[in-house]
């Protein structure tokens, strides 16, 4: 009894450290991936959108809507943690919590959920950015929020695991620029597979961004290019393998000290 009675309590004030951190810079943890998705709805919605015609039964704005409200929630997600984590390495404040008795698998929560909190801000603010450019329309609100928790989550533990392997400051940008940033642009943001030759299609299918920006699109407008079922299990195995990852890197001790 004990033993859950200190997770929890370790949980709870990781979780409650992170909050505060978010509110109390808002203006660096929420209005930069605001202002970020309001001038791509400006941009590739309304002045380029004006000139593209409908995708898959909708306007090119409302087709691109839920893929640019992912794309600014899997960056707060990951972004979050992965900046928190590597300077509670470098501030040593992470090796008072190690030496604690608290499991990994609670101190993995504690700074994950500090990310899928933000990420959700990001969200809820990025839709009423939506609002003032298209009317909201939500065709599964299951598909939504599942789409918006697991991306939140599996983004966070990816910016967990880059924070463990990251031995300097100039280390946490290089997964997000080179890895994140093309998978996500290549994912199906700005088209749908169906206008690309069969080639790239069968090459998008190796993308797991794709699966997530899918299966959240289906969420509002209920139209995928793949079967929604597909794009859940991906996410969950994907999550699965990250947490798994993660456990297995406390466990060997690596990358927690600086």
């Amino acid at each position: 009894m004990n033993f859950f009675r200190t997770q929890y309590v370790a949980y709870v004030t990781m979780m409650r450290r992170e909050y505060i951190r978010i509110v109390r810079i808002w203006a660096q943890t929420l209005l930069p991936p605001l202002i970020t998705t309001g001038l791509y709805f400006l941009i590739f919605g309304q002045l380029i959108g004006s000139q593209v015609g409908g995708v898959a039964g909708f306007s090119y704005m409302q087709y691109i809507a839920p893929g640019l409200i992912l794309m600014s929630l899997a960056t707060a997600a990951f972004t979050n943690v992965v900046f928190s984590f590597y300077f509670s390495k470098f501030q040593r404040s992470l090796e008072e919590v190690l030496v604690a008795p608290v499991h990994p698998f609670t101190i993995v929560l504690g700074f994950v959920s500090g990310g899928v909190i933000r990420a959700l801000l990001v969200t809820l603010l990025s839709i009423l950015m939506m609002l003032l450019f298209i009317p909201l329309s939500v065709a599964s609100l299951s598909a939504v929020v599942f789409f918006s928790l697991g991306t939140a989550l599996l983004f966070s533990l990816g910016g967990m695991i880059n924070a463990i392997y990251a031995n300097k400051i100039d280390s946490l940008s290089i997964f997000s620029t080179f890895i994140l940033t093309p998978l996500t642009y290549f994912g199906g943001v700005f088209y749908s597979l169906s206008l690309l030759p069969e080639f790239w299609q069968k090459l998008s299918y190796l993308n797991p961004v794709m699966y997530l920006i899918n299966g959240f699109r289906y969420g509002f407008l209920g139209v995928s290019d793949v079967s929604i079922w597909v794009c859940a299990s991906v996410l969950s195995g994907l999550i699965i393998a990250a947490v798994l990852w993660l456990l297995v890197l406390f466990k060997q001790g690596r990358g927690l000290k600086i």
